[in-house]
Order: C-alpha cells, then sequence, then structure tokens
C-alpha cells in the first residue's frame, strides 16, 4: 500500500474516531496533494517521494508559522501549529541523526572526489537524493561546507 493510501485510511480513520485535528491536517495534505497533480498534468499520481517533499514542505512552512506566532506572543497558535506538525511528521521517514548525516557527507566527499569549496554543487547534487526528506538541507548544506573547508 503507498502512501496516498495510508493517507486516505487515516483519513476515514479520523473520521470515524472524530479526531478533527487529525482529520484537519490529513484534509489539508491531501488537498495539497491533489494540487501538486493537477500542476503536474492530466492523469498523473505523485509518488510517494513527491508526497513526502509535498509533507516536509508543509512542516518548513509551520516551522515558519510556529516562530512568528511565538515572536508575536501568540503562544496558543504556536501550540496549536506544533501539534499539526507532529501529525504531518508521523508520515515522513525516519530522520537522519547527525551521526548519519556527517557519514553520508564523508561518503560523499570519497564517492566524488570533492575538495575545496568549489566542490560544493557536486557534493550537494550526490547527497540530495540520499538525504531528501530525512534532513534538512540547511544543516547538511552546513556540513558540507564545513566538510570541504578541511579539505
Amino acid at each position: 500500500m503507498g502512501l496516498r493510501e495510508t493517507l486516505l485510511d487515516h483519513q476515514k480513520e479520523s473520521l470515524k474516531a472524530k479526531d478533527s485535528v487529525r482529520l484537519s491536517v490529513l484534509r489539508l495534505l491531501l488537498s495539497q496533494v491533489k494540487n501538486r497533480e493537477i500542476e503536474k498534468g492530466k492523469g498523473s499520481t505523485l509518488t510517494d517521494e513527491e508526497i513526502i517533499e509535498t509533507i516536509s514542505s508543509m512542516t518548513r512552512k509551520m516551522d515558519e508559522s510556529i516562530q512568528g506566532f511565538t515572536a508575536g506572543g501568540r503562544i496558543d497558535l504556536a501550540d496549536k501549529e506544533r501539534a499539526e506538525q507532529a501529525i504531518l511528521r508521523e508520515y515522513l521517514p525516519e530522520p537522519l541523526s547527525e551521526a548519519a548525516i556527517d557519514a553520508l557527507v564523508a561518503e560523499g566527499i570519497a564517492a566524488t572526489g570533492a575538495a575545496g569549496p568549489k566542490a560544493m554543487g557536486a557534493l550537494m547534487q550526490w547527497l540530495s537524493p540520499r538525504t531528501k526528506g530525512r534532513a534538512d538541507n540547511r544543516i547538511v548544506s552546513q556540513k558540507v561546507k564545513a566538510a570541504l573547508e578541511k579539505s
């Protein structure tokens, strides 16, 4: 069963359980997925990876909202956003640890022969499919930059 089917099943379960928060989040997510399918073209369906990209994008936007609400003193709205974000994160793959990211960066340097800051683009291109949906690109980029400065 694909991720889309899982989301639809969980939406039905949330409806039956009268879990309004989860139901609302899943409806919003499925709406975003449908919009991306429409953008993609007639008769297209998103792959699990594309759905994960959509979820990642939504959680990043929620991070920004949480920061804004917190800065504005609206802790109640920030807490609501955190609760919704936690539901979305359940559908993301297990995030990579700092050590795992470091190991991937080292593996990427060995595989691509990257040396010096000019090789950052090639190394990021190698790393991107391996970290997609599992690590924040900003953190990966910082680690790549630090590793290439040492070499």
